[in-house]
């Protein structure tokens, strides 16, 4: 089963196990909702409008009667259209609004299934070039959303095919613009300080499959061994 494939497989594993939820009475801000609105995504969820998905995908919590629970019944809709690239939102604000959801907390069946999302799309990820969505977003999506950015890493580490060495190279240029690895903060709202898991995996486990230059820089080098101490620290 090809990567693309297996990540259909959990898209679709995600709807049928989110399923389950039920819908409830939904309410929220009058000033910025109609009871139009609520009565739509109180209802069966393939008729609630794409329109009315990315509403909610992005709005902010206090927006919401019972934000978790809507935001959880509307998760396999989200995430189908973040994966593809056909949700008109910052991908970085789904992680950040789905950590506020408390999805870690959910029942087990439901954890699973998101897990197994993750690591299907960042493995169709890392063997499709271009992708869908572009790999920084996609790493910053799932690294917040987990809470973990290594085992992603060695994920990309441990994959060695074109696609996955075209995409470090096109991350590279992207967090080497005027030295940005230097404080790397991932998520919306800057949650995840990625700068020494970033830095020392690229200055180490992946150089030699970079032909970018601006990684010998020594300031590079000086900088990681001032703040590894502290990441170890933090960890």
């Amino acid at each position: 089963m090809s990567c693309s494939e297996q990540l259909a497989t959990a898209l679709d594993a995600l709807d049928r196990v989110f399923a389950s939820e039920a819908p409830s009475l939904v309410t929220g801000c009058t000033y910025c909702y109609g009871e139009q609105n609520f009565a739509e995504l109180s209802g069966p969820l393939h008729l609630i409008t794409d329109d009315m998905v990315s509403s909610v995908a992005q709005e902010v919590p206090d927006h919401w009667g019972d934000f978790p629970r809507l935001y959880r019944r509307l998760v396999p809709r989200i995430l189908r259209s973040l994966v593809t690239g056909q949700l008109p939102v910052d991908e970085q604000l789904i992680a950040s609004r789905l950590v506020q959801a408390g999805w870690t907390t959910w029942d087990l069946p439901l954890t699973e299934a998101l897990r197994n999302v993750w690591s299907a799309w960042w493995q169709s990820t890392l063997h499709t070039h271009p992708s869908p969505v572009p790999v920084r977003e996609s790493l910053s999506v799932i690294t917040v959303a987990t809470n973990s950015l290594r085992p992603w890493l060695d994920t990309w580490t441990a994959t060695n095919t074109p696609a996955a060495d075209a995409h470090l190279t096109d991350f590279v240029d992207d967090v080497m613009f005027e030295y940005e690895i230097t404080d790397l903060r991932m998520g919306f709202y800057d949650e995840y300080d990625a700068t020494a898991e970033l830095l020392g995996w690229l200055l180490t486990e992946v150089r030699d499959r970079v032909a970018d230059t601006r990684l010998d820089v020594p300031f590079l080098y000086e900088h990681l061994q001032a703040i590894q101490p502290q990441a170890d620290e933090a960890t």
